[in-house]
């Protein structure tokens, strides 16, 4: 695999030039969040009509580099699976993508049961990715020569990709398709969608968490912050500090000493004679909390207005099969055709007319256009 690794801001002058004027690129970002405790952006990949780059953004700032083209509406950016990657550019670069052409989307369009860059690759070009560094810490320095190429190869063979898909696309009429979820796409990662919950409290990410007593659940609260620091300062991810289930273990256990911590399976002896006694003490202290004092898991999360009426969920059963009936005709996925949560909303509004079944949050156009009708009819005759 050919590509150039630009890790200074010399080397990326002559890049500079190359990318003025370019009417496409083809891009693609690695993070270190499987194995650091922060998923920055550690790695560019960028492929040009004529060279694959490898850009190292944590040898020098990109920023000025990639903004101009990334942000050009005239320039098409090919990426394959691109929500975190868009997320990242706006996090860590301050760069707000435009002019993308996701080749998963696209995939999933034509009615693709397999979305992954090599699966892809695989069928329509014969090209097969290695998947020797796919768990790499990209973050390491210096890269290995393999890494590099491992990741120029993820951009590489975007550009032909895309043609094949383009080309289909626009067979089976479904190019507008693409476009506007690919710019809904690029409006998502702007505007982002984190869960302000699960933000404020980390247990409801644990499994088995729900089932706890009150005083369980404030224990492992604090037995997650205790590894969050831990994560933190060693800048690990917190799963490979020590797990959810060894932890749950420690906190239904209540351990009396490191060595009784260490015992745990899958607990880490280091990690229980080194930092043990913090987790202990910290346990200890909820062992000894009054009951009005701990804070049980939370009842309920949420999401938008309460339950709906029965008559609303039996309408949104009827609108779902008229949705999977249209969706095996057109040879795509129910929910890439539309997700339950767009067709319980079409439910709860009950539109009469393409006018106000377009005002529904979340509907496409194109989603009008391929499934209105079939929704309207059945809303027509709701009892």
């Amino acid at each position: 695999m050919s590509y150039t690794y630009i890790e200074d801001s010399e080397r990326a002058k002559a890049l500079a030039g190359e990318l003025d004027g370019l009417e496409r690129i083809a891009l693609d970002c690695e993070a270190a969040g499987f194995h650091r405790y922060s998923d920055r952006l550690c790695l560019l990949q960028l492929t040009t009509p004529t060279q694959t780059y490898v850009i190292d953004p944590l040898a020098f700032d990109v920023t000025d580099l990639l903004r101009g083209p990334l942000e050009d509406p005239g320039v098409e950016i090919l990426m394959h699976g691109a929500d975190f990657d868009l997320r990242l550019l706006q996090r860590d670069l301050g760069i707000r993508l435009t002019g993308l052409f996701d080749t998963q989307i696209a995939a999933s369009l034509l009615g693709s049961r397999q979305l992954g860059l090599a699966a892809l690759l695989e069928t329509h070009l014969g090209v097969s990715l290695s998947k020797k560094y796919q768990r790499a810490d990209w973050a390491e320095r210096p890269l290995k020569s393999g890494m590099l190429e491992y990741a120029a190869s993820d951009t590489a063979h975007l550009p032909a990709l895309v043609d094949i898909l383009a080309t289909d696309l626009e067979t089976a009429g479904r190019a507008s398709w693409a476009e506007e979820e690919c710019r809904a796409l690029e409006r998502s990662a702007l505007s982002g969608s984190s869960d302000p919950a699960e933000d404020r409290d980390p247990v409801l990410r644990v499994k088995g968490a729900r089932d706890m007593t009150a005083r369980h659940v404030t224990a492992l609260r604090a037995a997650l912050a205790w590894r969050d620091e831990i994560a933190q300062r060693r800048d690990k991810a917190v799963f490979r500090v020590v797990g959810d289930a060894p932890l749950l273990e420690a906190v239904a256990q209540f351990p009396a000493d490191p060595n009784a911590l260490a015992d745990i399976q899958g607990f880490p002896n280091g990690l229980a004679r080194g930092e043990g006694d913090e987790l202990l003490r910290r346990l200890r202290a909820v062992a000894d909390m009054p009951e009005e004092d701990l804070e049980p898991y939370p009842k309920f999360r949420y999401r938008g207005p309460g339950r709906p009426t029965p008559e609303v969920e039996a309408l949104a059963e009827r609108l779902k099969r008229a949705r999977n009936r249209r969706a095996e005709d057109l040879g795509l996925d129910r929910g890439t055709l539309m997700p339950n949560a767009v067709i319980n909303a079409v439910a709860e509004a009950a539109p009469m007319n393409t006018e106000q079944l377009a005002a529904v949050e979340g509907i496409r156009n194109w989603q009008i256009s391929a499934l209105g009708g079939d929704l309207l009819e059945v809303l027509a005759h709701k009892p």
